[in-house]
């Protein structure tokens, strides 16, 4: 880490793509937005034979929503992920990435305390939610938890988001009593019928809308326990919370498909880091084994020019779900991330992992000036 921060980078000279300066061209009819993250959800979660580790697949409602859309796989199989870099190995760390096109390097050591006190949160970068602003979206974004911590609030409220949601607003508005709180804040069932509200609402206006989620039953350690977990064959917890988020997602997607505005909305389900419970990790998979992140997407205009033997990181979803909602970039690339339906290719599969990664770890008087 130390002869990280003495080394600086070149990347950013060399590959990154400012969005205020590319072209991007909405289509005539701007399609509507709902992005699901999914706290530390893995592929590692599918059976052996799916490309997993288990024994038998967590989430077979989420692979196949995978397998019946559009994924972008690592491998041949249909269902595959992608890879957890430098500066995204928590949520605000890689909602930065994956909006913002760049890791999250903060002047501060403990990383989420960065915003904390209100102050600019990469006051020079330009999102997609500051893209999606300047082009007339309405724009929410929905936590079960606090949505200060980590400077998640600052970081969005300071890039264009209109709406947030967390679990205080959800106390005010009766989706919750007015102290509840377990876990980090509420459970996801919650978290769903207090999307259904909001996303009905943002429907019935007139501009285009974007609303970001964020689920948190998934969280380490052991994940958390709600009223429609079931028990599992391993007797593990973290299976429990895994296979139950699966099967909400998948019940919220069946509501939003049965939706009047769903014709015109593309729906992007990632999962936000690789999980943090090493305990259940270390007991239910192989230490070889390369761990990589969940990711659909759902009802796109435009068709991928290849699916399979990708290599990609969360950098890489900022240009894409622009791409899923119909949008033309000149160039294919934006931050640091490149399109995955151009069939580009990215910076990952043109430096390798491990080099691309360790730059990214590496200090850049490029990212000090421009984004801080």
């Amino acid at each position: 880490y130390i002869a990280d921060q003495n080394r600086d980078s070149k990347l950013y000279e060399t590959h990154y793509v400012d969005p205020k300066e590319a072209s991007i061209t909405f289509p005539e009819k701007k399609r509507n937005l709902i992005y699901i993250m999914l706290e530390s959800m893995e592929t590692s979660y599918l059976s052996k034979e799916q490309g997993g580790t288990m024994e038998e697949n967590l989430i077979p409602e989420l692979y196949d929503l995978a397998a019946e859309n559009l994924c972008f796989s690592n491998s041949n199989e249909k269902v595959g992920g992608f890879y957890t870099t430098k500066g995204a190995t928590w949520t605000i760390g890689s909602m930065v990435a994956q909006t913002a096109g760049i890791p999250l390097k903060t002047p501060t050591e403990d990383v989420n305390q960065y915003g904390a006190a209100g102050e600019a949160f990469l006051p020079g970068v330009t999102s997609l939610t500051n893209i999606l602003h300047d082009a007339g979206y309405t724009q929410a974004l929905m936590v079960g938890s606090d949505v200060r911590f980590g400077g998640r609030k600052v970081y969005f409220e300071q890039h264009g988001m209109d709406q947030i949601y967390d679990l205080y607003t959800a106390r005010r508005e009766g989706i919750v009593p007015k102290d509840y709180f377990v876990w980090w804040g509420m459970e996801d069932l919650h978290l769903f019928r207090y999307a259904r509200e909001k996303i009905t609402t943002l429907a019935q206006q007139e501009a285009p809308f974007a609303f970001t989620m964020l689920t948190v039953d998934t969280h380490h350690v052991g994940g958390y326990q709600c009223e429609l977990c079931q028990s599992s064959k391993s007797g593990e917890t973290y299976d429990q919370s895994t296979s139950c988020s699966s099967r909400q997602v998948a019940e919220f997607v069946k509501w939003i498909q049965q939706q009047d505005f769903y014709e015109n909305t593309t729906i992007v389900i990632v999962g936000d880091h690789e999980s943090m419970d090493n305990g259940y990790f270390a007991r239910m998979s192989d230490s070889s084994y390369q761990r990589l992140l969940y990711n659909c997407f759902i009802n796109t205009p435009t068709e991928a020019k290849k699916t399979t033997n990708r290599r990609f990181a969360a950098v890489d979803l900022f240009p894409t779900t622009l791409a899923a909602m119909g949008c033309s970039i000149e160039g294919d690339r934006l931050g640091l991330g490149t399109n995955l339906f151009s069939g580009a290719k990215t910076l990952t599969e043109l430096m390798g992992f491990d080099h691309f990664n360790n730059e990214l770890a590496k200090a850049s008087s490029y990212y000090e000036v421009h984004f801080w």
